[in-house]
């Protein structure tokens, strides 16, 4: 029986794709939507980028392109890859292919025009499947049924697959995370296991990207336990090893009920342990946006916060430190509470104070400091290291005070300790 996403994807009817489609299936030659857009769309998920593969050359992609109006750019044309923008929407269009060399990160490829071979060079089943532009699945790999199934398969060894480029290895575990169910493939998992030490071949970049999308899927959980028990992630990842990562399940679970979109940093946060000396390395080894390594930083120097503390001392806290911090600590121990809130009545009560607390953090705006320097100097003060010391006493009696004191009050402060000097 054939299967067919015709009806299903809007995507498809886009008459733009379908001129595209059309132009690169004159003369004999062939095109297909392949990958992610197919699977996705018979999953009933969002799609975002749409790829195409097809027997064209690359130079004839480019030269039928053109010749439609379209603009060709060739992004990566000496592995084949041509990205066309049809009707404002960039298309990502391969020309099949057969890797005829790999050494675990990139590969040397021949063109063709076999289309299995072109499926059985990709990694998973799932992701090996063709669309024609009428929407009939060409299913080369067994990706159908392993997508009804929601079971992630490497085509053929897995072994085979992962010395090809080693970021498989992270993949795997990527895709079981958004599309898996149940147990994941226990082939894979142990040549994953294996292999983990090729990961060292990679780059920074490259693993910080997939474990960013890993930890981006709804509920990462399960994908990081067997992560764990495959070694990989200690591999990927040596700040978590002494960790744990027990904390994931009820953050995800807290972002569902409450509302919280999934952050692949707080949870992140979640696996690794509040350190700053330890966070800076991490930042550099896996070379961290400086947003990323900021936040991180940030939420290693905020000291944890308990239940019962009074809104009026966590904003003294949130004015000395970097709130971010604060909020994602307070969101963490939420989340936590919330889990043992199950069985434990004083949890139940934690969860209260955090939530009031995280609350407030979410809504608090720093207060502006009154005072200047030209303020103490239009009093008399000279410029210099003891305007800055008394500038700098006066704002933490102005902090200590619950921001209460005005500027009127702060000048005549500002007096005293100038008169006393």
């Amino acid at each position: 029986m054939s299967v067919s996403i015709a009806g299903s994807a809007e995507w498809l009817e886009d008459r733009h794709l379908q001129r595209l489609l059309a132009v690169l299936t004159q003369g004999g030659e062939e095109a297909r939507i392949a990958g992610g857009a197919v699977r996705n769309t018979l999953m009933g998920q969002p799609v975002a980028d749409i790829d195409i593969a097809t027997s064209c050359l690359p130079e004839e992609t480019i030269r039928r392109a053109e010749a439609e109006g379209f603009k060709a750019v060739p992004t990566g044309i000496e592995h084949g890859t041509i990205t066309v923008v049809a009707g404002g929407k960039p298309y990502e269009i391969t020309t099949l292919r057969a890797d005829v060399e790999t050494d675990g990160r990139r590969a040397k490829v021949s063109f063709g025009r076999d289309w299995k071979a072109d499926a059985e060079r990709r990694d998973f089943t799932i992701n090996a499947l063709y669309a024609e532009a009428d929407g009939t699945v060409v299913d080369l790999v067994g990706g159908i049924a392993d997508i009804e199934a929601r079971r992630l398969r490497f085509i053929g060894d897995p072994e085979a697959r992962i010395r090809e480029d080693y970021l498989r290895i992270l993949r795997f575990f990527r895709f079981f995370a958004w599309y898996g169910e149940g147990r994941p493939d226990a082939e894979g998992v142990k040549a994953c296991a294996r292999l983990k030490d090729g990961l060292a071949q990679l780059s920074a970049e490259r693993i910080w990207s997939e474990l960013k999308k890993l930890l981006s899927a709804p509920d990462p959980s399960r994908a990081l336990l067997w992560m764990r028990q495959a070694g990989v992630l200690t591999a990927a990842l040596p700040e978590s090893e002494k960790w744990g990562i027990d904390a994931i399940h009820g953050l995800a679970k807290a972002e569902k009920d409450l509302g919280w979109a999934p952050d692949p940093l707080l949870r992140l946060e979640a696996i690794v342990p509040p350190d700053a000396a330890r966070m800076k390395p991490l930042a550099e080894r896996l070379r961290l946006s400086t947003g990323e390594a900021e936040r991180l930083r940030h939420w290693a120097l905020a000291a944890a916060v308990a239940p019962r503390t009074t809104e009026g001392e966590l904003a003294k806290r949130l004015y000395r430190g970097d709130p971010q911090g604060f909020v994602d600590r307070l969101r963490l121990s939420l989340a936590g509470a919330r889990v043992r809130a199950v069985e434990d009545n004083e949890a139940l009560l934690e969860a209260g104070g955090f939530s009031r607390l995280l609350g407030f953090a979410l809504k608090w705006e720093k207060p502006v400091f009154p005072l200047k320097g030209a303020d103490l100097t239009a009093l008399g003060a000279k410029p210099g290291p003891k305007l800055g010391e008394i500038l700098k006493n006066l704002e933490a009696e102005w902090v200590e005070a619950g921001f209460a004191p005005d500027r009127g009050t702060l000048l005549d402060r500002a007096a005293q300790a100038l008169n006393a000097g």
